[in-house]
């Protein structure tokens, strides 16, 4: 009886970690880049049941031997596996926001924080008061030679990540440009996103809601080069891999097997109150 109560919590346990898991998915919906977060569960080691107070004997043609018969098996309930992020890609949206990028394929845009190099799929950046490419939190955008500065209305990036400039706006950082009036008669590359890929992107870890980053189970990021090299998009951001309508319905699956071992719960423990008060009792 015992063990059910314990059975039963373990179930109440790992549903609620999958709540978790599913309620981050929904709460990020609308998140630019966005990766959805997958709960695998697993069942703990079952336990056989035998006879113990039978003598066990089995015959066989060939003769016999002393075991407990076997009864059947006993579930001791379920845990967490694992949790793992899904890269499928999400739909893109066309902002009109120059700063806006998406990457069209599989690959991360390298960012620097002070943890070291991170990864992302949200590209939706604009630029700091210095000049610098950077994110919603002002971390700097890389290229493959470092950080890059640029000036509103006077850079391009192409499908293959590389930055180009107007050399004849570039020169004095004060100076405003209009869109209308940039005729990129002066066109200069300044650098290449720094794009790149992992051998094995399943095992990157998760941090915050937007980066990734490798262990020792990903392998070395590399830059993606040639047919490993996704398109990108300027002017266009990647929406969130979440299906709401998907996760709703698991969420609503997870709720009512939380409260099915809740339920479970409470009739072990009045049958076990009811066994306490009144399993002495003479009558």
């Amino acid at each position: 009886m015992l063990r059910g109560i314990y059975t039963a919590a373990s179930g109440m346990a790992a549903m609620e970690k999958k709540l978790d898991i599913i309620s981050n998915n929904l709460a990020n919906v609308d998140l630019v880049g966005f990766k959805q977060d997958m709960a695998i569960m697993k069942a703990n080691p079952d336990m056989q049941i035998r006879r113990l107070d039978d003598d066990g004997k089995l015959s066989f043609p060939l003769g016999s031997y002393d075991e407990a018969p076997f009864v059947g098996k006993l579930g001791t309930g379920v845990e967490l596996n694992e949790s793992y992020t899904i890269f499928n890609q999400g739909s893109l949206k066309e902002t009109g926001n120059d700063f806006d990028l998406a990457l069209d394929g599989k690959g991360f845009i390298a960012i620097e924080t002070e943890k070291g190099e991170r990864y992302t799929r949200n590209g939706a950046f604009t630029i700091d008061k210095e000049g610098y490419l950077v994110t919603k939190d002002g971390l700097k955008v890389l290229t493959e030679t470092g950080p890059i500065k640029i000036k509103s209305n006077n850079f391009v990036i192409d499908k293959e990540g590389n930055i180009y400039q107007n050399n004849e706006f570039a020169q004095d950082e004060n100076r405003l440009v209009l869109k209308e009036e940039n005729e990129w008669k002066a066109t200069e590359f300044i650098g290449r996103l720094k794009i790149v890929r992992f051998p094995r992107e399943r095992e990157l870890r998760r941090e915050g809601n937007s980066f990734f980053y490798e262990d020792q189970f990903t392998g070395e990021p590399f830059i993606a080069e040639g047919n490993l090299r996704p398109n990108v998009l300027q002017n266009f951001v990647e929406a969130a891999n979440v299906n709401p309508v998907t996760e709703m319905t698991m969420m609503i699956e997870v709720q009512r097997s939380y409260e099915a071992n809740q339920k479970s719960i409470q009739s072990h423990d009045q049958l076990l109150g009811k066994l306490i008060n009144e399993a002495g009792i003479v009558r």
